[in-house]
């Protein structure tokens, strides 16, 4: 495997930190786009420079400065957003990286002569809610989603087209599950395991919404399959176990030590947290990983029947 230099945008996130360390391992040159915690980027290995994303000059100047063959969008603004009551809202900041973000970096990977795009998605919820209840890539996103979650979708269409239809350069767009194991939301001290031992995280409704989810290091792996090698495409990163909601969120409130979950009807979970959270419990679509397993060699070494957070 040749030495790859690589400009990882949002360095220091929960699948970042995870991240760093494999490329390194494997040889690679990374310069690493950080806030505020560029020792702990050097720590792990990378080389660290601080810019705002949303800043276009300074993020053209950055990645022209550390000549990459890759570019790797990891940005996302999600940390204490919990259980939230206009979904939108609360992934305003995301979605502004998600598509202003996108363009500053597409911008600035081609100037700086990049021949490879790696950028994150997410398949937690997006599908279209009827047919089939596993989708792979190559299945629609929701035409008609929630009211609360338009401007959130309408942000990954722009990114995922402006990756994959990015002249001169091979885009990959993985759409990750939601992610759990260390530094995530389902670890010690995550915003999810403490809502599921408050009993806060009920089952809404008949509880037949599918989540996907996706172990942090195995998507990390996935990850450096896509920088290293595949075809351009969307791939969807999920572990081997989509589950309901009514099966998912009892097993994994036993395993953090948490009560069962309440149970409340589909009426109130709109009431209190909006429609798009009475979509996620009762008509979410989970997602298959066969694409991502045949066309990257790449196989999740977890599921999420694996999570055990000691109380």
């Amino acid at each position: 495997m040749d030495t790859l230099r690589i400009f990882l945008a949002g360095a220091t996130g929960a699948l970042g930190r995870r991240l760093v360390p494999q490329l390194i391992e494997r040889g690679h040159h990374v310069t690493g786009t950080t806030r505020s915690n560029a020792d702990l980027l050097r720590a792990l290995g990378a080389e660290p420079v601080q810019v705002d994303p949303l800043d276009a000059a300074a993020v053209r100047a950055a990645v022209v400065a550390a000549e990459p063959d890759v570019v790797v969008h990891q940005l996302t603004a999600l940390s204490d957003i919990g259980m939230v009551r206009n979904f939108d809202k609360a992934f305003a900041m995301t979605n502004r990286l998600r598509t202003e973000g996108t363009d500053h970096l597409i911008a600035a990977a081609r100037a700086a002569g990049a021949r490879r795009l790696v950028w994150q998605s997410y398949a937690g919820w997006p599908y279209a809610r009827e047919g089939g209840l596993i989708k792979s890539e190559d299945d629609q996103l929701d035409p008609e989603p929630p009211a609360d979650v338009r401007e959130t979708l309408a942000a990954i269409r722009h990114l995922e087209a402006a990756v994959t239809g990015a002249e001169g350069m091979e885009g990959i767009v993985l759409r990750y599950g939601g992610f759990y194991g260390p530094g995530t939301s389902i670890d010690a001290g995550g915003q999810h395991v403490e809502l599921m031992r408050k009993r806060r995280l009920p089952v809404g409704g008949d509880g037949a919404g599918i989540w996907s989810l996706v172990h942090i290091d195995d998507a990390a792996a996935a990850t450096v399959a896509a920088i290293e090698g595949g075809a351009p495409g969307i791939y969807n990163v999920v572990d081997d176990a989509p589950a309901p909601t009514s099966e998912l969120l009892p097993a994994l409130a036993a395993a953090v030590g948490a009560p069962p979950p309440r149970r409340v009807p589909g009426w109130l979970v709109r009431l209190m947290a909006g429609p798009q959270a009475l979509s996620m419990m009762t008509s979410a679509r989970g997602a298959s990983n066969a694409k991502a397993r045949h066309e990257l060699g790449w196989t999740p070494r977890f599921t999420w029947r694996d999570v055990r957070v000691p109380g």
